[in-house]
């Protein structure tokens, strides 16, 4: 105790210096515990901010799924119809008849549409769930029915623009002849051999003229056969 009272007395002049080494140190410690804590807010800042953005482009990628989804449904939709419109053709003849440039493949605009159709047909898909995950394949979809619907449009535009203008008065009687004679051979009023004779001789009428559809043909002569067989 004595020696720590002499040492006080002879060297009190380097409590100034030690003090000051003291508060720096002190200091020192004390900013390296504020650029932790610093550190530690920053990543925990990072953290929260790359939760959030993958949880925006989590909700991102089910809106753009939910979109694309409605998008195929509409496509399919539009293919149906589209299909649809030309079945009323392929099924009712009286109406092929009176626009026979539906079926005229020599014609640009329906070689267009007929091209047009095959392509959408093979690209469409079972359902919508085959294409989800595929935004090159739905985007090739889409061009095929967009396409194919225009084309059908200004095929049929054109088709009963022109009717029958493109025909002789001679060739448009026969035109008239076969198409009273299919009705004839589709009514189920007649009997089977009328039916039967009908048809032979409205394909007679036809010849070289148009080409009824391999599903119009067939349509008709299963119907015949059916009568027959009954």
């Amino acid at each position: 105790m004595n020696s720590l009272l002499h040492f006080a007395g002879n060297f009190w002049w380097l409590i100034f210096p030690l003090s000051g080494v003291v508060g720096g140190a002190f200091k020192a410690v004390s900013a390296a515990n504020e650029r932790r804590a610093e550190r530690r807010l920053e990543r925990y800042r990072i953290k929260q901010q790359t939760k959030i953005a993958m949880a925006e482009a989590a909700g991102r990628g089910r809106e753009s799924e939910a979109l694309h989804r409605r998008e195929l449904q509409k496509l399919l939709a539009q293919h149906d119809s589209t299909d649809g419109r030309w079945l009323e053709y392929e099924m009712d003849v009286a109406k092929l008849l009176d626009f026979p440039a539906m079926t005229d493949m020599r014609d640009p605009l329906t070689a267009a549409f007929h091209k047009a159709k095959r392509r959408a047909d093979l690209l469409r898909p079972e359902n919508v769930d085959d294409l989800m995950g595929d935004r090159a394949a739905q985007l090739e979809y889409r061009d095929a029915v967009h396409e194919y619907v225009s084309a059908f449009d200004i095929a049929e535009t054109e088709a009963i623009r022109r009717r029958r203008s493109d025909f002789s008065s001679a060739d448009q009687d026969r035109l008239e002849r076969a198409q009273r004679l299919l009705r004839l051979a589709a009514d189920d009023g007649a009997t089977p051999q009328e039916r039967q004779h009908a048809y032979a001789r409205a394909r007679t009428e036809l010849d070289g003229l148009i080409a009824l559809p391999a599903a119009t043909v067939a349509g008709i002569e299963r119907e015949i056969a059916g009568e027959l067989e009954a």
